[in-house]
């Protein structure tokens, strides 16, 4: 659950010629607003179908319809193995306009092959499964040189650790904060999301998707015990660049 005047999960990606969302979670729709004009994006790439992760794909389904910024052509919303008919029976609930175009005339959905990487002008994504209550993806975003991972939510896994390898930036979930958790698993805490930055040898860790239970100097704290890195914890608006 979004902590207190914070939203869900939601990243904006930008190289020089590409500006893309991993997620678009519960509130985060107003703070792209503050950030960016959400007529220039050129794809979003949701991790998973959970609540928290694509749910202000409606609220920015309505600002591309009826808001006062108009774009050119439709968006394209990358969606994982099965998410474009959870997303359609969602929006179905809404008559009349839950029936017919509701979503396709202005956004393009396409489900995404983790096995194909996605070319998006200037950068590259590739995927890998996670370790979820549901079928969930880790991305990787590569521009030249440059490269930054996004952990979706995942219990710690040699496939996210794998794709994290070398990569400048690590983005990973500590949903268990200082906490465990038994199986089935689904979530990480941040002495293990350290540990995962560890083995990948990444550049730099950002801890992100937690709650308010644990303060973020405790979580970095925690991480830091297995990752010798620079560690932060993520918070709403803030800008990091590689």
């Amino acid at each position: 659950m979004p902590r207190p005047s914070r939203a869900c999960s939601c990243y904006l990606v930008r190289s020089r010629e590409a500006s893309i969302l991993f997620d678009l979670g519960s509130g985060a729709f107003s703070n792209l607003r503050e950030a960016f004009d959400y007529t220039d994006l050129d794809a979003i790439v949701i991790s998973h179908m959970h609540a928290d992760h694509f749910l202000d794909l409606i609220p920015l389904r309505y600002a591309l319809k009826y808001g006062p910024l108009v774009r050119e052509g439709r968006l394209t919303v990358y969606l994982p193995p099965g998410g474009a008919d959870v997303l359609r029976q969602i929006c179905a609930a809404f008559p009349p306009e839950g029936a017919g175009n509701f979503l396709d005339e202005v956004f393009n959905l396409h489900e995404y092959d983790m096995r194909q990487p996605i070319e998006i002008n200037d950068l590259r994504l590739t995927f890998t499964r996670t370790v979820h209550y549901i079928d969930a993806y880790a991305v990787r975003a590569e521009c030249q040189t440059s490269s930054l991972v996004y952990s979706s939510d995942t219990a710690p896994c040699e496939s996210v650790v794998n794709l994290a390898k070398n990569a400048e930036l690590f983005l990973c979930e500590c949903t268990l904060g200082l906490s465990e958790e038994e199986s089935p698993r689904g979530h990480t805490s941040s002495r293990e999301a350290g540990r995962m930055a560890k083995q990948a040898e990444v550049g730099r860790l950002v801890l992100t998707h937690y709650g308010s239970d644990y303060a973020p100097g405790e979580l970095e704290d925690y991480a830091e015990q297995e990752f010798r890195g620079p560690t932060a914890v993520a918070d709403d608006g803030m800008e990091l660049s590689i």
